[in-house]
């Protein structure tokens, strides 16, 4: 069987599916995966075939522009910046996903891959199956992990899904209706949107953890949470020889890193974060990320790090420290330690908030909040509260004894071969 993904974002949003593509290879699928181009090797070195969309997200990300919106974060502001990217970027993300899709028998597609990837199964006359990574389905036990933040009572539920959906929809529709039109060959999508998503007839997905968010009683028999879609590290992989002898000279550090947020000043943010370490008398590893964060002369005491696995690295931290996105959440949980969720912007409070009521890390310090002294004093919390410390271990040995891959291939191969 021949399995189409199509996935777009950052590392965070695109990892996921390839751990998920590489174990359909492993049981014995063809699978493609349609993405922009900062994943190529991401992607092949495990196994998948890829086709690459013109661009790069995280050039997007890094301009100062991007900077100041995503720093700011007001989400309005970003969904019509992100709109504007979309717009650019349709027809090459069209032109990739008909390129992954000849010969497929099913597309999957998540937040980043639903309209296009749907608009591409519609055309073949293939199935389209939902994959999501953040609870997307409308409940009435909590609201939309876009609206996270608005002071709404409970009742209002229901509604705020209903009004993230077309929020998005919206916004991207212009976008929809370039790749739909000019290159898959397809009238416009209804105005309030298609709904892929909704047909009963093949399973929604989640890769996420039920002890980390169980299954809504109103969610349908064909909704599942499999577990999350985890990318191990290469076996043959080994640390460099300066940080595995920064970890083995002294107590366990705090790891501190926004991935692919941007910063207006990384300079003054490496700052913060580093008199935060020191007030709260942790060594500290401190991960540069898309944000660029940089601080010459460094004490001792903190090791500054580009791209590192965090399968391997998290476990070895005394407590994590990141900004909520949904790929670094999972590792972050799975490791077993606290985490402290500094949110931006989109499902990152959402995230951070979880995270909190779940007894595994203080209450999430959005970014534009964000001081030495609260920093301090959360990871001054992190590294002496022993009941958070007991939940966390809990809560990630429960996330390693899952296996969401091997669920999820499963249900795949149900909805198509049966």
């Amino acid at each position: 069987m021949k399995i189409a993904f199509i996935a777009s974002g950052s590392r965070g949003d695109v990892q996921p599916y390839v751990a998920l593509g590489r174990g359909l290879v492993q049981a014995g699928h063809q699978v493609s995966l349609a993405s922009s181009l900062d994943f190529e090797d991401l992607v092949t070195r495990h196994g998948v075939e890829f086709f690459p969309m013109a661009g790069s997200v995280q050039d997007i990300v890094q301009s100062q522009g991007m900077r100041d919106k995503i720093e700011g974060g007001n989400f309005l502001v970003l969904m019509a910046q992100m709109a504007k990217e979309a717009e650019g970027a349709a027809r090459s993300m069209a032109q990739a996903a008909m390129q992954s899709c000849q010969g497929a028998d099913l597309v999957i597609g998540g937040m980043g891959g639903e309209y296009v990837g749907g608009a591409v199964a519609e055309k073949l006359g293939i199935p389209f199956l939902p994959a999501f990574l953040v609870p997307f389905s409308t409940t009435s036990e909590f609201p939309s992990v876009l609206t996270a933040n608005l002071p709404l009572p409970g009742v209002f539920n229901r509604a705020t899904h209903q009004m993230a959906r077309q929020l998005m929809w919206q916004g991207f529709r212009r976008a929809d209706q370039i790749a739909r039109q000019e290159v898959i060959g397809l009238p416009p999508a209804p105005f309030f949107g298609p709904t892929y998503s909704l047909d009963q007839a093949i399973p929604t997905l989640y890769g996420f953890s039920p002890a980390v968010i169980s299954k809504p009683a109103d969610w349908g028999e064909n909704v599942y949470i499999t577990g999350y879609w985890f990318l191990e590290a290469e076996k043959d992989w080994t640390p460099p020889q300066d940080l595995a002898a920064f970890l083995s000279a002294g107590e366990a550090p705090v790891y501190i890193g926004f991935g692919s947020m941007s910063n207006r000043d990384p300079r003054a943010t490496a700052d913060l974060v580093i008199e935060a370490l020191r007030q709260s008398r942790q060594r500290g590893l401190v991960q540069t990320g898309w944000g660029g964060l940089e601080q010459s002369d460094l004490p001792d005491w903190i090791y500054m790090a580009g791209s590192l696995p965090h399968s391997w690295l998290f476990p070895r931290m005394k407590a994590v420290v990141h900004h909520g996105g949904v790929g670094t959440t999972a590792a972050g949980l799975r490791a077993g330690v606290p985490n402290l969720v500094v949110p931006f912007f989109g499902d990152q409070p959402f995230w951070g908030q979880r995270v909190a009521a779940l007894g595994v890390g203080p209450k999430p310090i959005p970014r534009k909040s964000l001081t030495v002294e609260r920093l301090a004093n959360a990871i001054g919390q992190m590294a002496s509260d022993q009941g958070m410390q007991t939940s966390a271990a809990d809560l990630g040995f429960r996330i390693q004894a899952e296996d969401g891959i091997a669920k999820a291939v499963t249900l795949i191969e149900q909805a198509v071969l049966t």
